[in-house]
């Protein structure tokens, strides 16, 4: 009873509603509580905090540049980030440290955006370095970058919608009216709750060419114009235009970014100037330290931060008679000198969260700016239109100046003066107070011609403002024109360089890395760990996270093969020196992550492979067994990733790396077993053959778990055991119930 008690409350939750205000509480499902409680939690933040919309920027970084706008920080001098910050909380209520952060990324001192929208003076730290904090708001001083007017530019003719601040005591724009794409221009990234958004930066110059090719031909190739990212830190990608391609095509993918250096010969040392924009300097010299205490790296005598005002340099001291290019090939595949950036550009959309490659970014944009430029139009339009009807009944009263003079001076009330020169012309209240507010000097020639120019001119903006307003090809003009003057006036030459496939210096006779025992663990979940014997022997227990247990574990080398299949029916070939040495205590790497799976993949199994003799056996959920020899899977080429690893016709349940013949046991769903020997299976070399049908199943059964025998708890061996292919099995007995160590099912 009491354990039945216990499990019913676990099902729900205690939650005060209105009754529960005056002290009574009301049961409420776990489910429904997740539902009403979190999930507005998560879409808060999905909208409102951590996802960009289309105009490059997050509501914080939003509400900052208004109010500095506001603050009439676009010209004059600087003023305390403090005071700042202390304005924008009118906007932003989430607390001065997260404010003034948001700032010191935004700043041209922190060097995170290649076009920085605050003009700052003081420490604001720096991007590529871990440590260098930056200084407090009351030190430092801010205003707006030139380039921050192109994001206001006509804000104030109803180019985008104002709303109400959290308090509603003042308005805020809901977006701004940007007249370039921020959006590739600069670098965001977001975590939302269930999902995230990473932008890379493009080139400004690069950005505004290829929007003014989409406009003229939506499918143009943009390769063209845009060739690659652009990266306020520099460095060079490795440059692969198909790869590029399949990011702008899908908003998702990785390329990779290393850093830009040179060789002083008379000094014998190596200079790095730029490194990626995801890695930092003390990272980098940290890693570096490491290898050289390991002796993985031996060719350095000292490597030192020498970065000053003049920029960031890593010196790097060498041995005599060391390769540079070698070291540098070394440093590049074990430090974070190269290394990775992974993009996933995701955006708000009219409020909804959207993967969209670069081609649909910029046909949302151009939509979104359109309709900006559409709506400032017929702003100026009505406000001419207002002054024309305005000047059309002062021309009235011009024809016959005498005659609303004397009305005038015959009105005894001031209240009747108006409705009396209504009448006595046949204007409107509006045309006969502009009339009546007239003074009495400017009834002259002079003014009258000067009014009537004016009318004229109203007449030819208007007519221009309609035509605008009626043709798409108008309006494209003017994003068009407003492209070129931000070229023109912000742009600035690529600072990342392109490294082709045929530039990249490839090593010859490179020195083999020293071999050293290790043992390698791999957790269910895929999480890789290479351990010394040194530190295993300190060690204590194994870490791994809540609910993963330990799968795989051997005593091998560092520059042994791994063979890791997935459930996609694909294998993935890696060499264990690509990971680094880990201890008990920490999780290790995790493979989908390490080797570049695609989204969803995750691990199925992984081997030693060794010299490639010996089979792998697959069991699938269908009762086939395939035996396929271990060489099908050896690759003179360094190729990473071989598809059609086993077949994909019935699900895989188990796989297995045999150096020799062996038992194994197969479970079915309706309680059955049989046990079977791999050397009644023949072998083959393909590897995705289907296999032969070894356990006859009933209908509607299906195998749900194997082992090896030894590893099994089967105890009446006789009873299971199969002369001939396919066999029934037997149905298990109480004493052979046992779970088998090894199972993938």
């Amino acid at each position: 009873m009491a354990k039945k008690k216990q499990e019913e409350t676990g099902k729900h939750a205690l939650n005060p509603n209105v009754e529960g205000l005056r002290g009574e509480l009301t049961e409420q499902g776990i489910c429904d509580t997740l539902e009403w409680n979190f999930m507005p939690y998560a879409m808060s933040i999905i909208v409102s905090r951590a996802i960009p919309e289309i105009d490059g920027f997050k509501p914080s970084h939003r509400k900052l540049l208004y109010t500095m706008y506001k603050m009439g920080l676009q010209t004059g001098g600087r003023t305390k980030s403090a005071n700042i910050v202390g304005a924008t909380m009118r906007l932003n209520p989430h607390g001065d440290a997260a404010i003034y952060e948001t700032m010191v990324r935004l700043s041209r001192g922190n060097g995170a955006l290649l076009h920085p929208f605050v003009d700052s003076k003081g420490n604001f730290g720096k991007v590529y370095s871990r440590d260098m904090a930056y200084a407090a708001p009351r030190y430092t001083e801010a205003k707006l970058e030139p380039i921050a007017a192109e994001l206001f530019r006509d804000i104030e003719l109803d180019t985008v919608d104002l709303v109400d601040n959290y308090d509603g005591t003042m308005q805020e724009p809901n977006l701004l009216p940007t007249t370039f794409p921020n959006v590739l221009v600069s670098n965001n990234t977001g975590i939302a709750a269930g999902m995230a958004s990473n932008i890379c930066g493009f080139n400004l110059r690069e950005v505004c060419e290829t929007t003014k090719a989409f406009i003229r031909n939506p499918n143009c190739d943009l390769l063209e114009t845009l060739p690659a990212p652009d990266f306020p830190t520099g460095g060079e990608i490795l440059y692969r235009p198909t790869e590029m391609a399949a990011i702008y095509k899908s908003g998702r993918g990785s390329f990779k970014v290393r850093a830009r250096w040179k060789y002083v010969k008379e000094q014998n040392l190596i200079e790095i100037s730029e490194i990626p924009y995801t890695a930092a300097i003390e990272t980098i010299i940290d890693r570096v330290s490491e290898l050289i205490a390991s002796g993985k790296i031996r060719e350095i005598n000292d490597m030192r931060d020498e970065t000053d005002l003049s920029g960031l340099k890593l010196t790097v001291d060498l041995k005599r008679g060391t390769d540079p290019d070698k070291l540098m090939q070394k440093l590049f595949r074990m430090t974070p000198l190269e290394d990775s950036f992974p993009c996933n550009f995701n955006l708000l959309i009219a409020g909804m969260p959207r993967v969209l490659g670069v081609r649909e970014i910029l046909e949302e944009w151009v939509a979104w700016r359109t309709e900006g430029v559409r709506r400032r139009t017929f702003f100026q339009l009505q406000r001419k239109q207002e002054r024309q009807h305005l000047l059309q009944g002062l021309a009235r009263i011009l024809l016959d100046i005498d005659k609303a003079i004397a009305i005038i001076r015959e009105t005894e009330s001031d209240a009747e003066v108006i409705p009396n020169l209504m009448i006595g012309f046949g204007i409107d209240e509006q045309q006969a107070n502009f009339v009546a507010e007239i003074k009495l000097r400017n009834i002259n020639q002079e003014y009258i011609l000067k009014k009537t120019a004016e009318t004229e001119e109203l007449e030819r903006a208007i007519e221009d403002l309609e035509k605008i307003l009626k043709s798409d090809a108008r309006v494209k003009s003017i994003i068009v024109k407003e492209l070129d003057e931000v070229s023109r006036k912000y742009g600035v030459d690529r600072r990342t360089g392109l490294v082709y496939d045929h530039e990249v210096f490839e090593q010859s006779a490179e020195e083999p890395e020293p071999e050293y025992p290790v043992t390698v663990f791999v957790s269910r979940g895929g999480y890789l760990k290479k351990i010394t014997p040194q530190s295993l022997r300190m060690s204590g227990e194994q870490k791994f996270k809540e609910g993963d247990t330990l799968d795989f574990s051997q005593e091998t080398t560092s520059a042994a093969e791994l063979l890791v299949f997935t459930n996609r029916c694909q294998v993935y070939k890696t060499k264990l020196d690509v990971f680094p040495d880990a201890k008990a205590s920490v999780l290790g790497d995790y493979l989908p992550q390490k080797l570049g799976m695609d989204e969803g993949e995750t691990v199925a199994k992984v081997c030693l492979p060794g010299d490639y003799q010996g089979v792998m056996v697959f069991v699938f959920e269908n009762g086939k067994v395939a035996k396929v020899e271990l060489s099908a899977y050896a690759t003179k080429s360094n190729r990473r990733k071989l598809t059609g690893a086993y077949s994909d016709k019935s699900p895989l349940k188990a796989a297995f790396l045999l150096r020799e013949e062996n038992q194994i046991v197969l479970y079915s769903t309706d309680g059955r077993a049989l046990i079977f020997s791999t050397a009644q299976l023949l072998s083959r070399n393909s590897r995705d053959t289907g296999g032969n049908y070894v356990l006859s199943l009933k209908r509607n059964a299906l195998i749900h778990r194997a082992a090896l025998l030894q590893e099994s708890e089967i105890v009446n061996q006789s009873r299971y055991r199969a002369k001939a292919l396919p066999a029934a099995g037997a149905l298990l007995k109480e004493e052979d119930l046992g779970f088998p160590s090894i199972a993938l099912g």
